[in-house]
């Protein structure tokens, strides 16, 4: 999906600063945004890959006004609306106002397990690679109306394999509901100026984890 998230390459919005020492949360509503993220997606049924599409799929308008963990929110509230799992009124309020769902509650005990669990992506799968370290290859000219992984400023451009990942879940029909579909993942490297022209730095190089069918033959 094109949108406001897919900034990188894009000019106008003035320079990075780094903030020195930066804190993991800038506030307490920060460190609850990411605590309740993280313990709804246990009871909404939702993946990873849903989360980042619900945080992605808006204005924008609404994307560039918020901050990271604003975004967090608002996505958080989608699915959950999606599901049942609490209304538009109560949104707006900033409370419950309906009877609870009974839910099991995430305990403090169980929140450092279910993290070193982690979410691995890697699946087994029959299919060959069809590229291999070395071939060069063309990232696709794709504007999909929905969640997809491959920035718009590699998009047409060459580049060289340069690792093979093996198979993992493909985020474009995971988001919507359609399966893991696992496909090759590679890391593909592109040179600066083939990206950005004659004017970029010469040592310049842009390495990019891309799925089999993001690429085609270069």
């Amino acid at each position: 999906m094109d949108g406001a998230h897919d900034m990188g390459g894009m000019d106008g919005f003035g320079p990075v600063v780094p903030e020195p020492n930066e804190p993991v949360f800038h506030a307490a509503w920060e460190r609850r945004a990411f605590a309740l993220t993280l313990a709804m997606a246990r009871h909404g049924g939702w993946n990873l890959d849903m989360t980042r599409f619900a945080r992605e799929n808006r204005s924008p308008a609404d994307y560039l006004s918020k901050s990271y963990y604003q975004i967090w929110i608002a996505g958080l509230e989608k699915l959950m609306a999606e599901r049942g799992l609490v209304t538009p009124d109560e949104i707006s309020a900033g409370r419950p106002l309906h009877p609870r769902r009974n839910l099991a509650p995430l305990r403090a005990d169980e929140v450092a397990p279910m993290l070193a669990r982690g979410g691995p992506t890697d699946r087994p799968t029959a299919a060959p690679a069809r590229f291999k370290v070395g071939d060069r290859v063309r990232a696709r000219t794709m504007h999909p109306r929905t969640h997809t992984r491959l920035p718009r400023y590699v998009r047409g451009h060459v580049g060289v394999v340069e690792l093979l990942h093996g198979a993992h879940v493909f985020p474009d029909s995971n988001a919507l509901g359609n399966g893991e579909q696992p496909q090759w993942l590679y890391t593909v490297t592109f040179d600066g100026r083939e990206i950005w022209g004659d004017e970029a730095e010469p040592s310049l190089r842009v390495s990019v984890d891309a799925w089999d069918s993001y690429l085609e033959p270069a």
